[in-house]
This record gives C-alpha cells, structure tokens and sequence, in this order.
C-alpha cells in the first residue's frame, strides 16, 4: 500500500503471455472511473462494483480470449483493493441487499483474510470473475438471490450488492473488530 495526501492507494500491473492488466486504485476516492477493458460486459460490471464501492479507478487491460480477460482483471482487482486497505483498522464485514427491476439480490462480505466464496450468479464467467476477485482480496464473499429471472438483471444486482458492501466493510474503524486481535505473520 501506499500513502499519497493521507488516501489508501494502490498500483498493480499483472502481466502474461494471455493478458496484460493495469489498476490504479484509490479507496477513498470521490468515484471517478476510467475503465478501458476489451470486453463491453465486463467493463460494464467493473464500473458498477467501483461506482457502489465509491473508489477512484482506473483499469486497462487487453487480453487474447474473454475467459482470461475476465479471470485476470478480477484477479489484479482484488489484489489492488487489498493492497490499497492495508492493515489499517475498518469494519471488515458488511452486506447490502439491492433491487435491479425484477431481481433483488443480498451480498454480505468479511474482509478477514481467510478467502471463501458462495454465490449465486446465472452466469458462470460472472461466477468465476467473483470467486477470483474473492480470492486475491482474501475476502469470504457470499451472494443470494432473492428473486428474479433476467441474467442480466441479477447479474448487475449482484455487482451494485457487493460494491456497496465492499465499501462499508473498507470504511475505517476506530479498532481493530476481532477476538483474534489483528494477525501477525512472520515468514523464516
């Protein structure tokens, strides 16, 4: 992480024979977002998760085909929002519940370090862009929908849900919210 005029900011470039992916990442950004992703869904869906989230983001990434495009942007996502928290205290878990026409769909996050996902997308290139942005943020991610029947709908439900989760659960806190205390790693 690091530091410029007090915001929690990230960097993170992640390049492969398959795809080249650049985030800047600013957590307590005022929501502007310049996404230029190959992929019209895709970048459609990144732009909802940053709105709802209320970052600052700014994302370009080319990739051969759309299964590695969509698995490595939410992979260097997920890293860019961990790296931009950093260690400092926040209220790690939070849900929202969010109506999309005829769908309504719950997300419920935990910031906590121990990665797990389960969720509920009509849509297996969504399901697996969460449970990679789910495992690089090492976050437990779960979704639910409540009702709906437009894939379409539920998926962009689904993104605003988790956006405005993630960003309660990155809000500070005046304390560190566990009866484990903040974990300490130390590498031999």
């Amino acid at each position: 992480m690091s530091q410029e005029e007090g915001k929690r900011i990230a960097h993170v470039v992640r390049e492969t024979r398959e795809t080249r992916v650049e985030v800047e990442l600013s957590v307590d950004g005022a929501g502007a977002i310049d996404c230029d992703i190959g992929d019209d869904f895709l970048r459609h869906m990144v732009e909802t998760l940053a709105r709802y989230s209320e970052v600052d983001l700014v994302v370009t990434a080319r990739g051969d085909i759309a299964h590695h495009l969509v698995e490595d942007v939410a992979i260097t996502l997920g890293r860019a929002y961990r790296e931009a928290i950093g260690d400092a205290a926040i209220r790690r878990m939070a849900n929202a519940v969010v109506p999309m026409d005829e769908a309504l769909v719950q997300a419920t996050v935990d910031l906590i370090d121990r990665p797990f996902v389960h969720i509920d997308i009509p849509d297996e290139m969504y399901t697996h862009f969460v449970r990679s942005f789910a495992m690089e943020l090492r976050a437990t991610i779960h979704t639910v929908v409540l009702r709906g029947n437009d894939d379409h709908h539920i998926i962009e439900a689904t993104f605003k849900a988790l956006g405005r989760a993630l960003g309660e659960a990155m809000a500070p806190a005046g304390r560190t919210l566990s009866t484990k205390s903040s974990v300490k790693w130390e590498v031999r």
